[in-house]
């Protein structure tokens, strides 16, 4: 079972990209962020006949998250649980063959220190708590997204070029750390100890050509989907096709 995580940086802009790295990967479950549309503006029949179902949970103009899935999925929460006033669209669930997935699109937190740093904070932890309460039924389940967190110095091309970022400030590293002391496998890191690996290019300053990348889009697993883990990456090439995202899709295998 190959599920997928992919800041598309608008689907409307890149709905070319999307149908090409659908046909050319096939993911059963292809986690969107990004999608910069109202829900009902999503191209919702054109992914259907690309062969997929939609779940979206979507939000004018940005921010925005869906869930595209070969086989069926039930969704099972919309939005994150913690903060009633908060109406943001970054955070959609569903199970899918037995496995719950979710696509996350955790806030950015720039600049810091700041009211963004502090929501980045506070919705870290709302999903600290909802992802301890999904590892107490014991469902194999994978937080899938762009996790805004550059998780470790070995996971950007300079450590030095965004040490005042809030990507990589104490909080947001040891809050994501939280998550893996929880239970949670980082399935990329798992499969490559090493670091290097990259799921995001900006487009200023020449940074795809140069390889200045880093990694903040990451796939974790509950004990359950961790144990069926096969293979975890990114299609790095995507990132390369003219009027790409900024991002390249992250992924890992499960076994069935």
């Amino acid at each position: 079972m190959r599920i997928a995580s992919f800041n598309i940086n608008g689907t409307n802009a890149r709905l070319p990209r999307l149908l090409e790295w659908l046909a050319e990967t096939q993911p059963d479950v292809a986690c969107l962020q990004e999608i910069k549309t109202v829900t009902e503006n999503f191209p919702v029949e054109t992914i259907n006949a690309a062969g997929y179902h939609c779940l979206v949970h979507g939000q004018k103009g940005f921010n925005g998250v869906a869930i595209l899935s070969r086989a069926p999925a039930t969704e099972t929460q919309r939005g994150l649980p913690g903060d009633d006033a908060d109406e943001q669209s970054r955070y959609l669930e569903a199970e899918v063959e037995g496995v719950r997935v979710a696509s996350i699109y955790l806030p950015n937190g720039n600049p810091q220190p700041g009211p963004k740093f502090d929501y980045k904070l506070a919705w870290m932890a709302r999903l600290h708590a909802h992802a301890a309460s999904l590892l107490a039924t014991g469902q194999p389940s994978v937080l899938a997204g762009d996790y805004n967190v550059i998780p470790n110095d070995d996971d950007i091309w300079s450590p030095a070029a965004m040490r005042d970022d809030a990507l990589m400030q104490p909080e947001s590293r040891t809050a994501y750390r939280g998550l893996l002391w929880q239970g949670w496998t980082d399935a990329i890191r798992a499969v490559h100890p090493r670091g290097g690996i990259w799921s995001y290019w900006d487009y200023q300053a020449g940074a795809w050509p140069r390889d200045q990348g880093f990694r903040i889009d990451h796939l974790l697993l509950s004990p359950g989907a961790a144990d069926r883990l096969v293979d975890a990456g990114v299609d790095r090439s995507v990132r390369g096709a003219e009027r790409a995202s900024d991002h390249a899709p992250a992924w890992a295998v499960l076994r069935r």
